[in-house]
């Protein structure tokens, strides 16, 4: 009775509901891994989903530093290394730049401020195409464009939003007694800020960190435009290297050149998925 009980229609529709959406999630992945795993005569043969007869990286090899981008044969690596230089330091300042501007805009009550910073969030969620050429035309004037600093300066410029919003909603909830106790002792702004309101905020710092993070790796468009040929990340070269029409279509390598590209922020996410995970659960506790 009690397994009958157990059993009921609900719990059988939610199960098959996560079985198929596992497969359905999983099976792209396990088409890329077994196909970059297979030599190109293999996978003329058919069987698209057949496990490897005889395992080989060549492919593997082949994507990272011998796959072609048109007449330069170089694969994903100095993409890689270029996504790194791009993604590191964007990362670290829009981090820095956004807790101090939540702090800031947390403290900051105004008659109309609430409005005023709906308005400034706004502007944050208009596609970032609309910004393209008045951005292009501007960093062409600053001599930014085509450059290591002027990617990384985009990207920090759309992220800002995000990260000060998400910092902002945290430092809100935190009790104002806090900072005025810290004032009475003699505090300022700053020390308050690092002494006080940053390591309560680590979890949201993590928040931040992993969301830029995965955000920047992943982005094809501004690099595209703004990182010039010698910083392309690693989309870009990924891209090339899938669209080149020399000779025959080497499924393995793009497969490869796939997976390599989108191994980052995997490894971000199953790394510290366990503290974004944290982070988010504290930022909703307290917000």
């Amino acid at each position: 009775m009690r397994n009958a009980k157990f059993i009921t229609p609900g719990r059988v529709g939610l199960y098959a509901f996560l079985f198929i959406s596992a497969v359905f999630f999983t099976l792209p992945l396990y088409t890329m891994i077994v196909t970059s795993l297979k030599s190109m005569d293999e996978i003329r043969s058919g069987g698209i989903f057949n496990l490897p007869m005889d395992i080989t990286f060549d492919a593997w090899k082949t994507a990272w530093s011998g796959a072609c981008m048109g007449t330069q044969c170089n694969g994903v690596q100095e993409g890689f290394f270029n996504s790194i230089k791009i993604t590191v330091p964007a990362v670290l300042i829009s981090v820095v730049i956004g807790s101090v501007n939540g702090y800031a805009l947390s403290l900051w009550n105004p008659k109309g401020g609430k409005l005023l910073f709906g308005i400034l969030m706004a502007g944050g969620l208009i596609p970032m195409q609309i910004f393209l050429y008045p951005l292009v035309r501007l960093f062409a004037a600053g001599e930014l464009y085509d450059t290591l600093f002027g990617a990384v300066l985009v990207h920090v410029i759309f992220g800002l939003p995000l990260v000060t919003l998400l910092f902002r909603s945290y430092f809100m909830s935190v009790p104002v007694e806090l900072c005025k106790a810290a004032r009475v002792d003699g505090a300022g702004f700053w020390r308050i800020f690092f002494e006080i309101m940053l390591p309560m905020a680590v979890p949201m710092v993590v928040v931040a960190s992993i969301l830029q993070f995965t955000g920047i790796w992943n982005d094809f468009l501004l690099g595209l435009v703004f990182a010039g040929h010698d910083n392309l990340p690693m989309t870009v070269q990924l891209n090339n290297i899938v669209n080149t029409t020399m000779g025959e279509k080497a499924y393995n390598v793009n497969m490869a050149a796939t997976i390599l590209t989108a191994l980052v922020p995997l490894l971000v996410y199953f790394i510290s998925g366990r503290w974004f995970v944290r982070g988010v659960t504290a930022g909703a506790v307290k917000g």
